[in-house]
């Protein structure tokens, strides 16, 4: 079977969330989601994670995330700094944000030489969305893929949220539109954009399948990145748009998975009761032990 890389996402601090929400607890015995989603991956059949984080924060992740797993998955770190550039390029003083992504992923890029699903450290996405990435690589495929959602299941309560929709052709991502301030009401769902929706559209939620090939993309795509936007105080070099661009100049196809897990995320504070309700549910309902590590 072959090896497969579970990569973490989880350098970014939420300003919506006001905090690291990543070490938030959320189980029944103060699992995180990513707790969840390490689990889920070890249980479809991943044998190595790797977590993306600030140099700051490896302590905090180590003592309350990772040292619980080191029994069960092989554990390795990348961390994304600002300054991290290729060769000539330099941080402007003025920048505090990370660089998105994009950067986020090629930080792993000297220790992860299997296919590997890259997700966020915040988001719940079920096992069923981990096991269809496992099963397109163990199934010997080797292109790219991403996990498909349905928009009305990833939506909050409490304030608009941005996601990627999605057009889809046989199976195969065909675009992806960044739209924002997505919010729903009683009866209808708007946005931020001319786009018009009715909750049924398959949403990507930053959960894709690559393999090593994507790094070298990655690599050129940062340069023009930098060229057009390195001086922007916020500009983000995101993962969506360079997938938009492999698609568009055709050198590549991105299968699309649709998963019909159910998705929960952290984007306000109001929304931790729910995610802690809903996992409550799964544990009550056998679907994970009570302490999962």
């Amino acid at each position: 079977m072959r090896d497969l890389t579970l990569l973490v996402m989880a350098a970014g601090m939420g300003s919506r969330y006001g905090g690291l929400k990543q070490l938030d607890p959320v189980g029944p015995n103060g699992e995180t989601i990513i707790d969840y989603s390490v689990y889920d991956a070890i249980q479809a059949g991943f044998n190595k994670a790797v977590f993306i984080i600030r140099e700051e924060f490896k302590s905090d992740f180590e003592n309350q995330i990772t040292n619980k797993y080191n029994d069960s998955i092989a554990i390795e770190f990348a961390i994304q700094d600002l300054n991290d550039l290729p060769s000539g390029y330099s941080c402007p003083d003025f920048r505090v944000k990370p660089w998105g992504t994009g950067q986020a992923i090629l930080s792993a890029s000297d220790i992860i030489d299997e296919p590997f699903a890259a997700i966020n450290g915040d988001d719940f996405y079920g096992r069923e969305s981990f096991q269809l990435i496992a099963d397109y690589y163990h199934s010997d495929f080797s292109g790219f893929s991403m996990v498909a959602f349905q928009l009305d299941n990833t939506l909050s309560d409490y304030g608009g949220v941005s996601r990627g929709v999605c057009t889809v052709s046989d199976n195969h991502l065909v675009n992806i539109v960044e739209t924002h301030e997505i919010i729903k009401t009683e009866n209808t769902i708007s946005s931020k954009g001319a786009l018009t929706l009715d909750g049924s559209e398959p949403v990507s939620m930053n959960m894709w399948g690559f393999t090593p090939k994507l790094f070298s993309y990655l690599e050129a795509g940062f340069i023009s990145f930098l060229d057009e936007y390195g001086y922007q105080e916020k500009s983000e070099y995101l993962i969506p748009s360079v997938i938009n661009e492999l698609i568009k100049t055709e050198q590549e196809t991105l299968r699309a998975l649709q998963s019909n897990a159910s998705w929960f995320g952290v984007t306000y504070k109001e929304d931790k009761p729910f995610v802690e309700s809903q996992i409550l549910k799964l544990v009550e309902s056998e679907n994970y032990p009570s302490k999962l590590f």
